[in-house]
């Protein structure tokens, strides 16, 4: 079977293809399929988002169709950003920018704890669905550490492991990360 990845992330794309490539023939970005479809992500949560961009997909490419919406919550910014993560500092996916902003929003603040989440969506052309939600815990420090992962990761410190989410190896961050969670809790329902 076929799985097209409602994304063009390609750290989300590895992340996906190292974990449920066992389980399709084939896994392709929107783009290595020929689809090009911008989901406005309108939800009011990770999973809305998720189900929307999957079950578009779906219905574009006749194949089945997995999207995730992520973000890092900030428990100083009442969960902020939240859904809006990616498009912080207001432009979608300006990392550098959005960290900054991050970081300054968080200047006088004491409580530093944030935890990501992602949530996966898999939608198939027949109609039926299956998700699955995870998490990852740690706090924000206020310098970059490490030049793996992406988004907010150099700022993301997790105190069990010593290091920020982009000191960790590839391998290292997929056994612990929220998608990573969320996509292991996908396969045992495949």
């Amino acid at each position: 079977m076929k799985l097209i990845i409602a994304s063009g992330n390609a750290g989300k794309l590895r992340e996906i293809r190292a974990i449920l490539g066992e389980k399709f023939d084939e896994i392709l970005s929107m783009k290595e399929a020929g689809i090009d479809h911008e989901t406005v992500e309108d939800g009011a949560t990770f999973l809305e988002n998720a189900q929307k961009k999957a079950r578009e997909i779906a219905e574009i490419s006749g194949c089945a169709a997995l999207a995730d919406d992520s973000g890092i919550c900030v428990d100083a910014l009442d969960g902020a950003p939240g859904i809006y993560s990616a498009r912080f500092c207001g432009r979608h996916g300006d990392d550098e920018a959005n960290n900054r902003l991050l970081i300054e929003k968080l200047r006088d603040a004491d409580l530093r704890t944030a935890h990501y989440t992602c949530a996966v969506s898999l939608a198939f052309p027949d109609g039926k669905e299956l998700h699955a939600e995870g998490y990852m815990y740690g706090e924000i420090v206020d310098e970059p550490r490490g030049d793996g992962g992406f988004g907010y990761d150099p700022y993301f410190y997790l105190p069990s492991y010593g290091c920020t989410a982009a000191e960790l190896s590839a391998e290292e961050k997929n056994k612990i990360s929220h998608r990573a969670e969320a996509l292991r809790k996908l396969l045992g329902l495949l």
